[in-house]
């Protein structure tokens, strides 16, 4: 739910544009319809990888979310926002001995491993260090995942190992220093059928028990992803997933009810549904023109601000609803609009058929659902341009301005540890 015109309008005068909005209000929603949605007693894990701004995760963390993060920058901001280190899940394919002595310094002792490399790696650096590490074992399950907005599984992929591999070399994953103690499966993305994502999840808890009947593990964790989709950069509700809690719970009591797995936690992963709804991105009108007939508004921000991760497929291609705010003339007949941003590259445009009514300069305009896969989802190095102002507010308050710093610093040597 967008916050009103006016307050956006507000905003804009007092912070200038571009800028993200992010209400704190709406993740507390988010989080309370992801928990209907889920089965009761399972966890949730909020990817930062969505949105990693301070104020979004805290209000995560305080609402009983655990942290999901695959970078050392995404773990400090985890554990600035209260969340607690022991509790996190450190994730990703390549991680490197410096990234995983900073975490355990830091006091993660959870690690999804992707590979027999991925937990040596982990093993040596817990045992140089002296510290305790567990792993759960990211396995990559049999079976395209139809219908995903970006498949994450079942298919040829950096992620995980194959659930034919650990089977047929259960040694290679076990290592002296690292206790094995679950199973993590992430098949894909961005789906609201609750027929898909149930299918999904069920086939990660056959990969678990296949991983198990091979490996034996003393199984306390059974990470089943996510893939809870939700509307990018459109005008639209959150799905509220009716009938998914009672389905995943039933499948729980089937999978788990024989023992083979123990008696684990289950978690599942949410960043765009967690986040995506509380964002708001404002855009300054700069300029209205014709070319060959055609109508060009162009905006201070464009894919350095939104979506220039589109070209990798990370994230959906950008058609972007644009709403204007007031001071437009809504009785203005919409008309088909090429919305393009500030860049010198022809590829910086957010919408080729936007339908907007007469814009001039100084208008703001407004693209409703970014608050997952938003500013830190863009190119935000290109060109040198400055990030944009990100405010949370929380009802009437506005809680923090915040404007994310890029720039050179003096760069030290490798330690030890290497990379």
């Amino acid at each position: 739910m967008m916050l009103d015109a006016g307050r956006l309008e507000r905003l804009a005068a007092e912070f200038g544009t571009p800028m993200y909005v992010y209400d704190l209000a709406e993740v507390r929603r988010a989080h309370a319809d992801l928990r209907a949605a889920v089965p009761r007693g399972t966890d949730v894990f909020y990817s930062l990888k969505a949105n990693p701004h301070p104020g979004v995760v805290r209000e995560l963390v305080r609402a009983g979310v655990r942290a999901e993060v695959c970078s050392q920058r995404e773990l400090d901001i985890a554990l600035a926002a209260g969340a607690d280190a022991a509790a996190c899940l450190y994730t990703g394919p390549g991680k490197t001995s410096a990234e995983l002595d900073h975490a355990l310094a830091a006091g993660v002792r959870r690690f999804s491993v992707d590979s027999p490399t991925d937990l040596a790696r982990l093993a040596v650096r817990a045992r140089r260090t002296r510290m305790p590490a567990e792993a759960v074992l990211r396995l990559n399950p049999v079976g395209y995942p139809r219908n995903a907005g970006l498949a994450m599984g079942g298919t040829n992929s950096q992620f995980g190992a194959d659930v034919a591999w650990v089977c047929a070399e259960p040694d290679r994953f076990r290592a002296d220093g690292v206790e094995l103690v679950g199973y993590h499966v992430y098949i894909g993305s961005n789906i609201t059928d609750v027929d898909q994502l149930t299918s999904w999840f069920e086939a990660g808890l056959d990969a678990a028990r296949q991983a198990q009947k091979a490996l034996g593990a003393a199984v306390r964790l059974i990470d089943l992803g996510g893939g809870f989709g939700h509307p990018y950069a459109r005008s639209g509700e959150r799905p509220l997933l009716a009938g998914l809690a009672e389905r995943l719970a039933a499948l729980l009591d089937e999978h788990l009810g024989s023992g083979e797995l123990g008696e684990p936690t289950v978690a599942f992963e949410s960043g765009r549904y967690l986040a995506c709804a509380a964002g708001s991105l404002l855009l300054g009108v700069q300029d209205v023109k014709s070319s060959h007939g055609v109508r060009y508004v162009v905006a201070d921000g464009g894919i350095n601000v939104l979506g220039g991760m589109q070209g990798l497929r990370r994230i959906p291609p950008i058609m972007a609803d644009i709403l204007p705010l007031a001071g437009v003339d809504d009785a203005a007949a919409p008309g088909a609009t090429v919305l393009a941003g500030p860049l010198c590259t022809a590829l910086d445009i957010l919408n080729v058929k936007a339908a907007l009514p007469a814009v001039a300069p100084g208008d703001v305009l407004v693209v409703p659902n970014v608050g997952a896969y938003g500013l830190t989802a863009s190119l935000l190095g290109f060109l040198g341009r400055g990030a944009p102002v990100e405010v949370a507010v929380d009802g009437r308050r506005t809680v923090s301005a915040l404007r994310l710093q890029l720039g050179y610093a003096e760069a030290a040597p490798l330690g030890p540890a290497g990379g």
